[in-house]
């Protein structure tokens, strides 16, 4: 949605409609019906800067300034952003307009994609894996691992997983299968801990590493890889992080939000705000960078992280890639690197949700600078590099879901800079996790529709038809 500029001449004394508000702050350029003109239709169900009510209102308040939407906080109060927010959405319901069905292709300026639905019916599916070219995990964040079995969803979910805290932002988080998986057997899942013997009516919650096998559809010898000190758990119910990778020397590393407390981020006695680094047992590896210090937990690899929800590791040159939630703008993409503080909340280019400074500084000595930020946020999620020969174009090349505006994006990157990105699909759902097939197809998790959808090129765009 983008509101269009107009002069406000709204009787202050009175209390105007929602309609009457539209008709002139908004229809210069969204149609006097809704229709769309100079920017987009409101009546079409499609919603390309997030469909959720706060999305529009911030959007409205604060304006998306990359997209000449201008900010009405200074013009239109709350209430009156809520009454121009009823009018539209009543307007939307009259129009009987539908979300689009998931388009069978798609047109990248590379390859045209056949798009298949390959599970649906799942439940806030959070993460996908595979085991090998015929099996598959996903996690459903209320507390279930689903198998997908040759294309097919297992219609019962595996046995005997961990109980989780599936409150807020909470729940089963990310799957990860060991890399070593065919001679060891080893999966390993995340997911908010709930420590249920703690005193008070709300009990404290921090995000938890396990690892497991499968066995006759049943999860198995179980071993709790990290945990955190339970006195350093929060009562927060967001920012859990939980993305997990492996490099190629044999290391683990997982993400923690800072649980919605943003200076833990700069605390490194604190786990959240973090990128941890262990061994695939738990130990804690000799170099790790504050493993000697006493004032530090030994398995912090960096700091100044706020909400990071994809990991990736390059295929070519091993870096670690981040990608991490800013609050409103300030979404940022960095290359992990041991022992640095990536600035959260001392700098960042976004600001809280009400409008308020988080900080002041965008930069300062001795903090890290994001390798790209995306301001207005795109609410960035599970990342993934293409290391496929079937997408030989795109050799190298990472492909970053977006929560906020249902987006896939695919970022060209040389030597850790980002040269170049496309939107390669959009308004299909939530992306909530991007992952590649032993196939060499690309398996994306879908939020609101709960699905998974895989895509697969059909003609390469640049060869002749």
């Amino acid at each position: 949605m983008m509101i269009g500029s107009a002069g406000l001449h709204l009787n202050a004394q009175s209390k105007p409609t929602g309609k009457a508000i539209y008709a002139q702050a908004c229809a210069q350029c969204h149609g006097q019906e809704l229709q769309g003109g100079q920017a987009q239709s409101l009546k079409d169900a499609v919603w390309q800067f997030g469909s959720k009510r706060s999305h529009i209102f911030r959007n409205i308040k604060y304006g998306i300034s990359d997209f000449a939407m201008p900010a009405f906080e200074e013009a239109l109060s709350d209430d009156a952003i809520n009454r121009v927010l009823d009018f539209v959405f009543e307007s939307e319901k009259k129009s009987g307009s539908t979300r689009p069905p998931t388009p069978e292709k798609i047109f990248t300026l590379d390859y045209e994609l056949r798009i298949d639905v390959v599970a649906e019916g799942l439940d806030i599916p959070w993460a996908i894996d595979f085991l090998d070219e015929e099996r598959a995990l996903i996690t459903e964040r209320p507390g279930r691992l689903r198998l997908l079995e040759g294309g097919k969803l297992h219609p019962e979910a595996i046995e005997g997983t961990p109980s989780v805290l599936h409150e807020g932002q909470g729940g089963l988080l990310d799957v990860s299968v060991d890399p070593d998986y065919a001679k060891n057997g080893w999966v390993y899942l995340s997911y908010s801990h709930l420590l249920s013997d703690a005193e008070g009516e709300r009990k404290p919650a921090m995000t938890r590493i396990v690892r497991g096998k499968l066995q006759d559809h049943a999860w198995t010898d179980q071993e709790v890889i990290y945990e955190a000190p339970h006195d350093l758990y929060t009562t927060t119910r967001h920012h859990y992080g939980s993305r997990i990778v492996f490099d190629p020397n044999g290391f683990l590393y997982f993400s923690i939000g800072e649980r919605g407390i943003a200076h833990h981020a700069q605390d490194i006695r604190r786990p959240n705000g973090k990128i941890h680094r262990i061994f695939k047992n738990g130990s804690i590896p000799s170099d790790n960078p504050f493993v000697k210090r006493d004032d530090a937990l030994p398995t912090i690899f960096t700091f100044g992280n706020r909400n990071p929800q994809g990991l990736a590791v390059h295929p070519s040159t091993g870096h670690i890639w981040e990608t991490e939630h800013g609050p409103m703008g300030g979404d940022e993409l960095n290359v992990i690197h041991g022992g640095a503080n990536y600035g959260w909340p001392s700098i960042t280019y976004g600001r809280n949700y009400d409008g308020g400074v988080v900080s002041d500084d965008r930069e300062r000595q001795g903090m890290r600078q994001p390798t790209l930020y995306w301001k207005p946020s795109i609410a960035v999620s599970g990342i993934h590099f293409v290391n496929s020969s079937s997408f030989p174009r795109w050799k190298n090349h990472l492909l970053v879901g977006a929560l906020k505006y249902e987006e896939v994006r695919l970022l060209d990157i040389e030597n850790d800079r980002v040269m170049h990105q496309e939107i390669i699909l959009k308004n299909a759902g939530r992306i909530r996790d991007v992952c590649s097939a032993p196939d060499g197809a690309i398996y994306l998790v879908v939020n609101g529709p709960d699905t998974v959808l895989k895509l697969t090129p059909v003609r390469d765009m640049n060869l002749e038809p």
